[in-house]
């Protein structure tokens, strides 16, 4: 079979399963593994190798881009000490106590290839958590820790992983030249990403085409990527910054059309790459049972049941621990929230494992000590914490009242910022009618100056005490959405008696504008 054809079944099956998942009320990511296991052992199928330098280049730029692209910036500054607290003070932490339960339930692995095992199983993945955190209304400071860790938390992984893989041709090591190194990849690689992602926003000052656009924005990912890895820097960092910058300057650089068409295309991309990651997980299966049929299979469940339950208790540990430590430091975090723990339950919860476990454990070189015992144990930690934490999170979630509600009024932030905007795109209109270069169409002038006056006093009235407000604003807009659908079928009626150009445009009109008032109701 052809690797276009088996591209073509990979992607359908996903679709079903996506389908499927949405059915069944599961977590996508969960039925994408479980059904690429069942497809592994489908006769005819065959069998599916992973390079696994293809599959982080190939995979993780573009997710991680989208991820940072999209990231609030201002919340994850905000947030940066409990971020990096979790991806590198949780990733060591958990490393060093998988490594310990690995050395002494298999006394004959080396202690730097236990190492590396536990730097390969220790990062959540951010393809993963985003699977399985968009299910649920969390507290923003809850998602912005999470969505930040998962950025970060992998290049620091990768960095303790490719130190241990070394140590074990070696021998021997410089704790101070690792910790050296450690720096000094993280710097090169958000230096790297830094100077893609100003360069790419440049070549957009110069361009006048949305299609080149999003063409740049998708490769500047992957240059800063790749440009990374060449130079010895991590690569994770490199399309994390590069990302940010890229969300940081879409306002001033991008035009409209494109930041609209953007959405469309990475929301694709997103479901194609993120799809086609979890059912390749499943697909490994088979070549790793065939891999380890002449092994104890008792002793190597209980070694996989003992390694997941070390991730999971391990997280619990240091987040708990965290938690602790800097309430008793913070008077302010006391009184802010008296109990915390509801919060760190969750966090500690979502440790679910993906793509880079997989894709490390296949970067181990052949003649690596316990290659195939650590390629099944880092295959089942990432199948426990899918299914059984991607499972229950909801579950979990719901048990502990750890949500927000939905509203029909945006945060107080948001309201001012819109009665801002508003004010002064009238303030601006204004002031033109009353320059010299005011034209002399007064009347035309007049009506848009109206229009924007009710745009203001809607602004207002999202300002205004919630419960007050919120059932009005709602039937609002739900109206509007009732006035667009007439409008859509009237115009539908025109398709065969209007030019297709004028149609078009009169079509996205109203797609545009159901579109934000969809967002409306859904974001609050």
């Amino acid at each position: 079979m052809h690797v276009f054809e088996l591209l073509l079944i990979l992607l359908a099956a996903c679709v079903a399963l996506a389908v499927l998942a949405d059915r069944l009320n599961l977590p996508a990511a969960v039925a994408l593994v479980l059904g690429g296991m069942g497809l592994a052992f489908l006769p005819g199928l065959p069998a599916l190798v992973l390079d696994p330098e293809l599959v982080l280049a190939l995979f993780l730029p573009p997710l991680l881009q989208v991820s940072a692209y999209r990231t609030d910036w201002p919340a994850f500054r905000n947030h940066l000490h409990p971020i990096l607290l979790l991806a590198i003070g949780a990733v060591f932490f958990t490393a060093g106590l998988v490594a310990i339960t690995a050395k002494l339930l298999l006394p004959t692995l080396p202690w730097w290839a236990a190492i590396a095992l536990g730097a390969i199983v220790a990062p959540p993945d951010a393809v993963a958590a985003a699977s399985v955190l968009k299910q649920f209304k969390l507290p923003k400071r809850i998602v912005t820790v999470l969505e930040g860790e998962s950025l970060i938390n992998d290049a620091s992984s990768l960095v303790l992983y490719k130190f241990a893989v070394a140590a074990v041709g070696v021998g021997t090591v410089s704790y101070g030249h690792g910790a050296l190194q450690f720096f000094g990849v993280a710097i090169g690689g958000a230096l790297v990403g830094w100077l893609v992602g100003r360069a790419a926003m440049w070549i957009f000052t110069h361009l006048h085409n949305t299609l080149l656009d999003l063409a740049i924005t998708i490769l500047a990912g992957f240059a800063a990527y790749l440009l990374a890895e060449a130079t010895h820097a991590s690569g994770v960092l490199a399309a994390v910054v590069c990302g940010l910058v890229l969300g940081r300057q879409q306002h001033a650089e991008f035009t409209a059309r494109t930041r609209i068409e953007l959405v469309a295309v990475w929301n694709f991309l997103e479901f194609a790459l993120t799809s086609l990651v979890f059912i390749l997980i499943g697909l490994q299966l088979r070549d790793i049972v065939a891999r380890l049929a002449d092994d104890d299979l008792r002793q190597l469940a209980w070694l996989a049941a003992a390694v997941s339950v070390t991730l999971i208790v391990s997280r619990f540990v240091w987040v708990f621990a965290a938690v602790w430590v800097t309430r008793a430091l913070s008077r302010q975090l006391r009184e802010q929230d008296p109990a915390p723990w509801r919060h760190a339950t969750v966090v500690s919860w979502t440790g679910m494992r993906g793509v880079v476990s997989l894709a490390a454990a296949l970067a181990l070189p052949e003649p690596f000590p316990g290659r195939d015992v650590i390629l099944f144990l880092a295959f089942c930690s990432i199948f426990v914490t899918l299914v059984v934490q991607g499972t229950t999170l909801g579950w979990l979630v719901r048990r502990l009242g750890v949500t927000e509600e939905l509203t029909t009024l945006p945060e107080p932030e948001t309201a001012q910022a819109r009665a801002e905007i508003t004010a002064a795109a009238l303030e601006a209109v204004r002031e033109h009618l009353d320059g010299p270069e005011a034209t002399e169409h007064t009347e035309a002038a007049a009506e848009l100056v109206q229009e924007y006056e009710v745009r203001a006093d809607r602004a207002s009235i999202e300002g205004q005490d919630l419960e007050t407000r919120s059932s009005q604003l709602e039937a609002q807009q739900r109206l509007r959405l009732l006035a667009i659908t007439a409008a859509r079928e009237k115009l539908a009626e025109r398709a065969e008696t209007m030019d297709a150009e004028a149609h078009r445009a009169m079509g996205e009109e109203l797609d545009l504008e159901e579109q934000q008032i969809r967002r409306a109701l859904e974001s609050g």
